[in-house]
C-alpha cells in the first residue's frame, strides 16, 4: 500500500510506515505542502495512494466519498499530540493487518484503542 502523508502530521511518519512494508509519500516531498483539500483529493485519487491525515475535513463523506480512493485515514489527535504519539497511533494502526486489507473504498477513522471504518 502507499500512503500519501498530509502536511499536518510529522515528517518521520514517512519511516515509520516503511518500516511496517508500505511505501510512503509525505506532501512536502512533492511540492503540495500549501495545497488546498480538493488538490490533495485529487492527488491520491489520481495515483491511488491511501491518504493519512489529521484534518478532519476528509472525514466528510460528503466531500470526500470513500468509494473513490484507495483509502483515507483520518487520525483523531488532540491538541497537544507529539510526533511520537502520532508515529505510536500510526504504528497500532498497521498492525492491525486484517484492517489493511479491507481499506480500499473506506474512511477509517483512527483513536487510540480504536478504528472506525465507514463507506459512503
Amino acid at each position: 500500500m502507499h500512503f500519501l502523508i498530509d502536511a499536518d502530521l510529522p515528517r518521520s511518519l514517512t519511516a515509520s510506515i516503511r518500516q511496517h512494508g508500505h511505501d510512503a509519500t509525505d506532501v512536502r516531498d512533492i511540492g503540495l505542502r500549501s495545497a488546498k483539500d480538493p488538490v490533495i483529493a485529487r492527488y491520491v485519487r489520481e495515483h491511488n495512494f491511501c491518504l493519512i491525515t489529521g484534518d478532519y475535513d476528509f472525514a466528510d463523506i460528503r466531500n470526500y466519498p470513500p468509494e473513490q480512493y484507495a483509502g483515507i485515514v483520518v487520525l483523531f489527535l488532540p491538541r497537544t499530540a507529539t510526533a511520537a504519539y502520532i508515529n505510536q497511533l500510526v504504528d497500532q494502526f498497521l498492525a492491525s493487518e486484517e484492517l489493511l486489507p479491507q481499506l480500499a473504498g473506506q474512511l477509517a477513522i483512527v483513536e487510540p484503542g480504536r478504528v472506525r471504518l465507514r463507506r459512503t
